[in-house]
This record gives structure tokens, C-alpha cells and sequence, in this order.
């Protein structure tokens, strides 16, 4: 396709959205046409799941809930948003995509891999990011970051957190010509030095 997929993944508050916009922001400065969607979300209708999904109050919904409901909002945002600015050309920032939700809810919640796999295929029409970062960082100080109320996912305890920071170390180790994997210890300003760095290979900047 003519544009170009960029997508961001990390646990909670590892500082990748901070990163996603940060990038948008510089791709807007030189003229590119450059797009930022976030999941749950990015559509009226996955920004009405997001609410679902992370209310404190559905404290009773079942894994397999939250994935399903995960796999459509990702659905309608893939084809309302994603595949037809890729089809003109736009580059197509993502704070999440399908990876969060092999490392949520696959290594997290502890669904079946190869079901997760099937089901973010079908979900994402085979849309692979041509290239995605990760905001590596431990859990336990990821969680030390935030001084806002926890959604339903990030109230999870700190053994959750660690099984999806593991999950994603997993996930890019099988994907190294994807992956980029950041030290998320490090300033704001060198993480995204390092992004840009990377991004310059991918982007007539």
C-alpha cells in the first residue's frame, strides 16, 4: 500500500503515547500527510468499546469479553480509518494495534496464542505495521508514573503487568525486522531521537 503503518506498544505508562503524538507532531511540521489513532478507539463506535472495556464498573467482564470486544473495536478502526488512508498514501500513526493484544491479553489474560493470532488476522484484514516501537520498561516502575485514577486494565496487579512486558520482549524477538525495541528508562527527548533516527529509514523526510 502506499502509505505507511507506524505503530506504538508498551505496557502502561511506559510513555509510548507521549512518543505516538511527539511523532505525529514532527511527521505534520515537514508536510506529510500523517495520521494519529489510538485503540480501543480511533472510530465513533471502538471509542464507545473503549468505554466498555475500561470502566472500573465491568469488573465482571470474562477474558474472552475483553478480547472479542478488543478484535472489533481494532475491526471497524482497520476499516473506517486505517485501510483507507494507507490506500492514499497517509502515514498512519497507531498508539496500539494488535500486538497489545497478544501481550494483554495472550501472555497477560492467558488466552491461546494461536486463537489470539487467528482472531487479530481476521480482525485486522492482515494489516501489518511496517515498523513498531516499544517502550520497554519494568512494570513496577512504569506504575510508579502515574498520578491519575487506573482504568479497569491498568488496575491489574504488578505480576499482570511483568507477564505482558514479558509478552512483548517475546513478540519482537519473533519480529526483529519490525521491532524496534527503546530503553523507556531514558529521557523523553533521546527516546524520541532514537524514533526519529529509525524513522528517517522508512520516510522520505
Amino acid at each position: 500500500m502506499p502509505g505507511n503503518l507506524i505503530t506504538f506498544e508498551g505496557i502502561d505508562f511506559s510513555g509510548k503515547s507521549v512518543q505516538a503524538n511527539l511523532l505525529h507532531g514532527a511527521l505534520k511540521d515537514r508536510k506529510l500527510p500523517v495520521l494519529i489513532l489510538r485503540e480501543p478507539g480511533g472510530t465513533e463506535i471502538s471509542e464507545k468499546i473503549r468505554s466498555v472495556l475500561l470502566d472500573n464498573a465491568n469488573h465482571k467482564m470474562s477474558a474472552m469479553t475483553e478480547v472479542l470486544l478488543y478484535s472489533a473495536a481494532r475491526a471497524q478502526m482497520v476499516r473506517e480509518n486505517i485501510l483507507p488512508n494507507l490506500e492514499k498514501g497517509t502515514v498512519v500513526i497507531c498508539d496500539r494495534y494488535f500486538d497489545s493484544t497478544t501481550a494483554y491479553q495472550g501472555f497477560g489474560r492467558r488466552i491461546d496464542l494461536d486463537f489470539i493470532k487467528k482472531l487479530n488476522n481476521f480482525a485486522t484484514e492482515e494489516v501489518v505495521p511496517d515498523l513498531t516501537f516499544l517502550i520497554d520498561l519494568d512494570a513496577k516502575i512504569a506504575l510508579q508514573r502515574t498520578k491519575t485514577a487506573l482504568d479497569r486494565l491498568e488496575k491489574e496487579d504488578s505480576e499482570f503487568h511483568q507477564r505482558v512486558r514479558k509478552g512483548y520482549l517475546e513478540i519482537a524477538r519473533s519480529n526483529p525486522d519490525r521491532f524496534v525495541v527503546i530503553d523507556g528508562t531514558q529521557s523523553i527527548e533521546a527516546i524520541q531521537d532514537e524514533i526519529f533516527m529509525k524513522i528517517k529509514l522508512k520516510l522520505p523526510l
